[in-house]
């Protein structure tokens, strides 16, 4: 069992040694232009790049909520495209934030952690554009992850 470890700083330049996985949440639209993804893509193209053509070719491939692309950007860096927001925020509409699709992906980024041996690095996913709660989040990060004996650090940024 493991916890959660927040800090102040950058998820684009995780702390620590090892392999590490960066995990952010994204629409199911194949916009990336917004929040953090601003951030991921002035640390280099590879993850705009892969989700752009993940969404693009996904007539023959897992792109849809709750799924989850892992794309290595270093020897010891891989950034994990969850898709856990239907749509994006306009107006007074809902949030387009889905729990149940940041909860299986975070399932599919458990298994990959595992496999690597790496730490998880995130900002409070879903929190930001998506409109989610970190209260509603926070249990689903700790279940799949940290209560798995995976470290898991939250970034607050600022």
């Amino acid at each position: 069992m493991s916890e959660i470890t927040y800090v102040q700083g950058d998820a684009t330049t995780p702390l620590g040694k090892g392999v590490k996985l960066i995990v952010h949440c994204c629409n199911d639209l194949g916009g990336w232009g917004k929040g953090f993804v601003l951030a991921l893509s002035r640390r280099g193209p590879e993850p705009e790049a892969a989700y752009r053509r993940w969404h693009r070719e996904r007539a023959g491939n897992d792109f849809g909520l709750g799924a989850v692309q892992f794309v290595r950007t270093g020897p010891y860096t891989w950034v994990a495209n969850l898709v856990g927001q239907r749509g994006i925020r306009t107006g007074s509409k809902g949030v387009p934030v889905r729990y149940e699709a940041i909860d299986a992906g975070l399932e599919k980024v458990a298994a990959r952690a595992a496999e690597l041996g790496a730490s998880v690095h995130m900002p409070r996913i879903g929190c930001g554009l998506a409109g989610g709660t970190w209260s509603r989040i926070e249990p689903l990060v700790a279940a799949r992850l940290a209560d798995r004996g995976i470290a898991v650090t939250v970034y607050d940024h600022g």
